[in-house]
């Protein structure tokens, strides 16, 4: 599937599952960061911390291929993507 057929994404962590290994901000900055609890949390647009359970941040286009190697290589595969319109996981461990 091309990027542009998935639509508008979003991502979030589990971070029961984070591991903190730090993978995710080192691929995006943008969208990931490590705080001082050692887990990864995702930021909003406006570069926040969002750390609400089940926080959700817009995956922007250009960072699409980061965020889903984020997810692939995720080793506790805590990385979700899924599509705004549907719900639908697109990259993490619930991918169809």
């Amino acid at each position: 599937m091309r990027n542009e057929e998935l639509g508008d994404l979003e991502v979030w962590i589990d971070q029961d599952l984070c591991t903190g290994d730090g993978i995710c901000a080192q691929y995006a900055p943008e969208i990931f960061e490590l705080d001082i609890d050692g887990l990864a949390y995702v930021k909003s647009a406006d570069d926040e911390l969002l750390q609400d359970k089940g926080a959700t941040t817009r995956v922007p286009l250009p960072l699409l291929t980061e965020v889903a190697d984020s997810a692939k290589e995720c080793p506790g595969e805590c990385i979700h993507v899924r599509r705004v319109s549907d719900g639908v996981e697109v990259y993490g461990p619930d991918a169809e």
